[in-house]
């Protein structure tokens, strides 16, 4: 491998020639070979949009020279253009500031942006130029905010929509099927399934407007507070302006934080935004649980609903098909069950003036919100789009059920209904059967009172 000679205040090291990255990056490769997780591109690429926010800012306070912002601007765009991706190698077990990934970014920007100088022009620094007015204890933060607040609004949020309105057609066309509804696994009174599927609906309905609403949290940026939360080394509104800026370059309202001691050492917005990811999770969960348990069979199981067969679903038994998305959907509610956990952990390691469990925490949000996106569109195109009720199963489950005798509660009063019930299920006959054997109805009154349809 073709390698170069590259400096830092420690000495020499030495780095792959045809990558970007310079000395701190090449040390933190050789120092942290822990696992394969590395830092997620969302994070990179907020960083990129954080780098170009603060080198226009720069130019602007007379810090920075117009060529250098011109270059600086130029690599970043190319970063979040995707060119740069496999030159930013360090995995998410480092230092808990994330300084190493900071200093990555910081590096592989001076060194383009170093190239797309013009011939003559002073030569760009990762600290001094591209890191200027800047800590890695107040840009991290930052782009964990940028990075989790944008992929929810472009990934996450997109794919419960869609899942939203596969449900509400089906909820429109199943809104005069009657089924058996069901309590503690146990036969209930009856409802339509498109009522049924409106629980669902809602649910991921609540669930979008309790992220939407924790997501606003995650637009205060801790930009602005260099190193401990002074803004040592920034100029005056610094935090401030890079704000508005990122505001322009993004599209996304965000803030400066009015507290930059909170806000690097406290990462509570990011465990409040992640409670709801969890709240979803476990509506998913949930969602995912009733569909299966209503296809199961087809022949041994409750059979009310049929779900698309997208593979073999044994290597041993021919013609079995099991209901691989929503396996993959309940999976996915477990991971962001433990992220969950995770992230509550580490956000509780603020020590003084900087919680040091950033990366772990970034990592897992990141993972969280992409996992929630990519099953939640799965579990709609290959699941949910295709659900179809049985509708003869779910009359025959109606027909055959005793609660249905609550209706008659309100005429013969509870506990002779609940003889009735006792009765049929003892003895195997119908409720009508059942009914009129204990004489406290007639053949009439059961037909008028005992009617599905006005039961829901």
């Amino acid at each position: 491998m073709n390698e170069r000679i590259e400096r830092d205040s420690l000495g020499e090291v030495r780095v792959p020639a045809d990558k970007y990255w310079g000395a701190q990056t090449e040390r933190s490769r050789q120092n942290f070979r822990i696992g394969k997780e590395t830092m997620p591109l969302e994070l990179i690429y907020a960083y990129a949009e954080l780098k170009k926010a603060a080198a226009i800012v720069n130019h602007r306070a007379g810090k920075l020279s117009e060529a250098k912002q011109r270059a600086i601007v130029a690599a970043c765009e190319e970063i979040l253009a995707g060119q740069w991706d496999d030159h930013f190698p360090l995995v998410v077990w480092q230092t808990g500031s994330g300084t190493q990934t900071n200093m990555n970014v910081n590096e592989v920007v001076a060194r383009r942006a170093n190239e797309l100088l013009p011939d003559g022009e002073e030569r760009i620094h990762p600290n001094d130029d591209v890191n200027m007015s800047q800590s890695s204890n107040d840009t991290f933060p930052t782009v964990m905010h940028i990075a989790i607040y944008t992929k929810i609004q472009t990934h996450l949020l997109p794919a419960i929509d869609r899942l939203i309105g596969t449900f509400a057609a089906k909820e429109r066309r199943y809104e005069k099927t009657i089924k058996v509804g069901r309590t503690h696994l146990q036969d209930a009174t009856p409802l339509t399934f498109g009522q049924e599927i409106s629980g669902w609906r809602t649910m991921l309905e609540k669930s979008k407007t309790m992220i939407v609403e924790a997501t606003d949290k995650l637009l205060d940026l801790a930009i602005g507070g260099t190193a401990v939360g002074t803004g040592i080394n920034a100029p005056p509104g610094f935090g401030e302006q890079v704000a508005e800026q990122l505001k322009t370059q993004t599209g996304y309202p965000f803030r400066s934080s009015t507290n930059k001691f909170h806000a690097l050492t406290s990462h509570d917005e990011i465990v409040y935004v992640h409670g709801a990811l969890k709240a979803l999770a476990a509506d998913l969960m949930k969602i995912a649980n009733d569909i299966r348990w209503l296809a199961s069979g087809p022949r041994s199981g409750l059979g009310e609903i049929t779900i698309p067969a997208n593979e073999p679903g044994s290597s041993i038994m021919p013609g079995k098909v099991n209901p691989t998305q929503s396996e993959a959907m309940t999976m996915v509610a477990v991971q962001v069950f433990g992220n969950d956990a995770t992230i509550g952990f580490a956000a509780s390691q603020g020590n003084f003036q900087l919680n040091v469990f950033k990366p772990v925490i970034a990592y897992n949000a990141i993972q969280s919100v992409q996992l929630l996106g990519d099953v939640i569109r799965s579990f709609d195109e290959r699941c949910a789009q295709g659900l179809e009720a049985n509708e003869a199963k779910m009359k025959e489950y109606v027909d055959r059920s005793l609660m249905l005798v609550t209706a008659l509660s309100p005429h013969i009063g509870y506990d002779r209904a609940a003889e009735i019930a006792k009765l049929a299920h003892r003895e195997g006959l119908t409720l009508k059967e059942a009914a009129l054997k204990t004489g406290y109805v007639t053949a009439e009154q059961y037909e008028e009172w005992v009617r599905p349809e006005k039961m829901i």
